[in-house]
């Protein structure tokens, strides 16, 4: 059973999102929230799998409360794709983001594919949002990139191009289980969450170059 909390501080889109998870018999809503103070309190109290997060709400915005979350992926919903909170938000350690006007079986997807430790949804956009704003705000390169070995590095840039690790093994003609440890190290030693935040990290620090206009 997925647990899920749902943030959004618009009442009609909040207990829409909750009573259309609970159509699903492998989902249940374990509380809803109406701010980023409520979801980190709820999630907590409940523990959740998931979190369905506005990102932009009064008194803690999504970003905020994404940060302060641990234990549960946290998929962002926004109305607009190539959103500079939204890019904020996967720097926080969201696992993805989701178009407010998704199809349910769209949602019912993404939810089971952040709740079984996958991150990137929607990679082409998420590459082109992290692309954009990596390309406006660089940053510099992290120290911590210097500790990785060149076949971790690799990883990561692969990861970046939006491989999944089956891909990656037949690309490096190498096991499933060798590219699930090389990434498990590489992800360690960037101190960072999951594969959303290793694509941002390499596109900031020059790693990974964005491609003007694609999409």
């Amino acid at each position: 059973m997925i647990k899920i909390v749902v943030a959004d501080d618009h009442e009609v889109v909040r207990t829409g999102y909750a009573a259309l998870l609970d159509t699903q018999p492998d989902f249940t809503v374990a509380g809803t929230a109406t701010d980023g103070a409520e979801a980190v309190r709820l999630c907590q109290e409940h523990r959740p799998d998931v979190v369905l997060m506005d990102v932009r709400m009064p008194n803690m915005d999504g970003i905020e409360a994404t940060r302060r979350i641990s234990g549960a992926r946290v998929l962002i919903l926004t109305t607009f794709d190539l959103d500079e909170y939204v890019y904020d938000a996967l720097r926080a350690g969201a696992s993805g983001f989701l178009l407010k006007d998704v199809t349910a079986e769209r949602l019912f997807d993404a939810v089971r594919v952040i709740a079984s430790g996958e991150a990137l949804l929607a990679p082409t956009v998420t590459r082109r949002l992290i692309g954009e704003f990596a390309r406006l705000r660089p940053q510099p390169r992290l120290r911590a990139f210097a500790t990785l070995t060149p076949r971790e590095t690799e990883v990561l840039r692969l990861v970046a191009e939006g491989l999944s690790n089956p891909e990656i093994a037949g690309r490096l003609v190498v096991t499933e289980e060798t590219v699930k440890t090389h990434v498990s190290r590489m992800l360690g030693k960037l101190g960072l969450r999951d594969r959303t935040q290793a694509v941002v990290a390499a596109y900031e620090s020059g790693l990974v170059v964005p491609r003007g206009g694609s999409g």
